[in-house]
């Protein structure tokens, strides 16, 4: 897998990938435009095509909370679509889905993102309609009191939906009491007592000029689309930028079970990864897909073809600004937990030990490399690839960069990094089930 927000944990009206291999384009014809006050405005135009993705991100996560007010961003990002000075939630919701256009919005943990995608005539009513959710939006008391009822059902929701919950869980105790493993939804109680006054506040603070970036992919003009951005977005105030989250001073490891009426049990490993920056992702992420990452895949192939012991498994893997993720999710039966876990082990420690052959490497390289290019046909995913590296105050870098520093993955490179980061002991594996997920019994 080349992405994962999941981060198993983008949460909004549409979860999108918030972390990429790379950010090139098959034209090469990225251009930023940086306005006094701080935003950043970036276009990428794509020949043949007749649409344009148009997002805001604002530096704004769920890692930037406290403890007291963990789901504030996320209530925020659902507080915006209930209204502005201009527009009602239904004009909101109806304006650009009456273009055969879409309106998305997610919050992860280091950012919050607003977008469309239209034809590319309708670009300037996208944009007027962002501009607007994102700057003026009337965050009104009676709002809050339903679109709090909206939240706590999405809580209820990933509660009822256990391997979506043991990612929730895995992550809270990975990270150890560091903000990477705060709830992006919150919980019970901090949404049922926050007050309209905190969203403002938050709003006031945070949707300030150094934490946005605006970026359009698609059948767009720089000038143009930079002229239109600086219409809405020139008067907003600088602001203070957003602190960057402190990297994790430990995570947890081991193995913890807890127990839950389901019909499978559903089990995570996982352990920290290097930065966003790091070009030791390249080479996770091939490690990652060799493990995890589709049918022909070792875990998949060893674990569902031929031992039969589940239906869903793969690897995952997120990159933030101080630290990542690195794991694998299987499902199933509590009878054949035990064993689904040691044929995960099992491949973990082959990978940490072996590395790979130079053929397996060959043909791993391949297999990412087209992902890359294939991904490039979306004009979504080239929107967020080209916010991302804004976001992550990363160098622009075109499309053969990214697939030289694929190929410049060496062999020794696989095995350092397996061996940092892929040895199960230094793994938490944490299982979601009922009693007898241990003992076997069915």
């Amino acid at each position: 897998m080349i992405d994962h927000l999941a981060e198993r944990g983008g949460h909004g009206r549409d979860s999108v990938p918030s972390t990429s291999l790379g950010r090139g384009s098959l034209a090469e014809a990225m251009i930023e435009t940086r306005l006094d006050n701080g935003v950043r405005v970036l276009s990428e135009q794509i020949p043949g095509v007749r649409s344009a993705a148009i997002g805001v991100w604002v530096r704004q996560g769920a890692a930037h909370e406290t403890d007291a007010d963990t789901g504030v961003s996320h209530l925020l990002e659902h507080m915006v679509f209930k209204g502005t000075e201009r527009r009602s939630a239904l004009e909101i919701a109806d304006l650009l889905e009456a273009l055969g256009g879409s309106l998305d919005a997610y919050t992860s943990r280091e950012h919050t993102s607003y977008q469309a995608r239209v034809l590319d005539e309708h670009m300037p009513i996208a944009l007027d309609v962002l501009s607007d959710l994102v700057l003026s939006p009337t965050l009104a008391d009676s709002d809050l009191e339903l679109e709090r009822e909206v939240v706590l059902e999405e809580i209820a929701q990933v509660e009822d939906t256990p391997d979506d919950l043991v990612f929730e869980m895995h992550t809270e105790r990975l990270w150890n009491g560091h903000p990477y493993g705060r709830s992006i939804l919150g919980t019970k109680e901090s949404v049922t007592s926050m007050e309209v006054g905190t969203l403002r506040s938050l709003h006031a603070d945070r949707y300030v000029g150094q934490n946005l970036v605006v970026a359009a992919a698609g059948n767009v003009e720089h000038e143009d689309f930079a002229g239109r951005v600086a219409g809405y977005f020139a008067d907003v105030s600088p602001g203070d930028r957003s602190e960057q989250v402190v990297h994790p001073s430990a995570t947890a490891s081991g193995f913890e079970r807890i127990n839950r009426s389901t019909a499978q049990t559903h089990i995570v490993f996982g352990t920290e990864a290097p930065p966003h920056s790091s070009d030791d992702r390249y080479a996770l992420i091939l490690l990652s897909t060799v493990l995890g990452g589709g049918m022909s895949s070792r875990l998949f192939q060893k674990v569902r073809e031929e031992l039969g012991l589940c239906y869903s498994i793969f690897t995952f893997q997120s990159f933030y600004h101080s630290a990542g993720l690195v794991g694998v999710y299987v499902g199933t039966r509590p009878a054949t937990a035990e064993q689904a876990s040691e044929a995960v082990r099992e491949e973990l420690k082959r990978v940490a030990t072996e590395g790979l052959t130079d053929i397996d490497l060959d043909r791993i390289k391949q297999q990412v490399k087209g992902q890359v290019m294939l991904s490039l046909e979306s004009t979504g995913a080239r929107l967020h690839r080209l916010a991302s590296f804004a976001l992550h105050d990363e160098p622009f870098r075109g499309l053969d960069d990214v697939l030289a520093r694929i190929d410049a993955v060496a062999r020794d490179d696989i095995l350092r990094v397996a061996t940092h980061y892929f040895d199960p002991t230094l793994h938490l594996e944490l299982r979601l089930g009922p009693d007898d997920a241990v003992s076997g019994a069915v």
